[in-house]
Order: C-alpha cells, then sequence, then structure tokens
C-alpha cells in the first residue's frame, strides 16, 4: 500500500556541482552512495517528511546518463513510499500498468524498488519503495 511521497529524484550531471544550490538554502547532505544496480551515485537531501534525491550517473549508457543525453538535468522521478512494493506492483500489473521489471531489486538505502513506465502512467516515471 502506497503511504506516501518518499523522494523527488533530479538528474545530475555532477552532485558535487548540484549540492551547493540545496546546501544554499540551508539544506544538507544526508548521505551519498552509489548504487551499481542502477549505475548511480545518489546524494539524498532530507526535507521535511520527504527527500531529493540527487542522481549522478556513473556511465554515460546507464538509465540516468541516457536521460541526462536525452533530457538534461531536472526532475526524473518521483518515489511512492510502499508497505509491500511486491503486492503494489501485482496490482499495478493486474489493473494493465507497465512496471519495469519482474520482480523489485535493491535500491538507495537498503530499500527493494520497482519503477512504473512513464508510457503507462501519465508520462511520470514512478518509482515504488520499501523499506
Amino acid at each position: 500500500m502506497v503511504k506516501a511521497v518518499d523522494h523527488v529524484g533530479i538528474a545530475v550531471r555532477s552532485i558535487a556541482e548540484a549540492r551547493k544550490f540545496y546546501e544554499a538554502l540551508g539544506l544538507e547532505v544526508e548521505s551519498i552512495e552509489e548504487v551499481e544496480s542502477e549505475g548511480v551515485r545518489v546524494a539524498m537531501i532530507p526535507l521535511g517528511p520527504t527527500r531529493i534525491e540527487l542522481l549522478e550517473p556513473l556511465q554515460a549508457d546507464s538509465p540516468v546518463g541516457r536521460f541526462l543525453a536525452k533530457r538534461g538535468p531536472g526532475i526524473h522521478h518521483l518515489c511512492l513510499a510502499s508497505s509491500d512494493v511486491r503486492a503494489d506492483s501485482a496490482q499495478l500489473r493486474e489493473s494493465g500498468f507497465s512496471v519495469l521489471r519482474d520482480e523489485p531489486t535493491p535500491g538507495a538505502g537498503g530499500h527493494r524498488v520497482q519503477f512504473i513506465h512513464p508510457k503507462s502512467s501519465g508520462g511520470v516515471l514512478y518509482e515504488l519503495a520499501e523499506e
């Protein structure tokens, strides 16, 4: 069951450069980690009950690298907190929506994640994340 907005993912060319904007607003980077399976370095910035996730590609041919080449920096996805990613994925499939993977995969911060294809969700790439 979806329960809240977990974070907004923003594709950036460089976390080191992008974080300057958020730090000028008084926000702090809480953590930085690499998610090899997604080909990204991720910086999490807490903001009230949600977070901003900066996504820097590790390779040009990663999903975020291709996104940057095609669209440039900007909002990449909206992540919804889920109490059961597997069940939510199954429900979406049964309702005719396209999820990107057969099963949830490891994501940042030890979460299990699943993505919903933007062609089936009004042009927005959604991520479901379960702690």
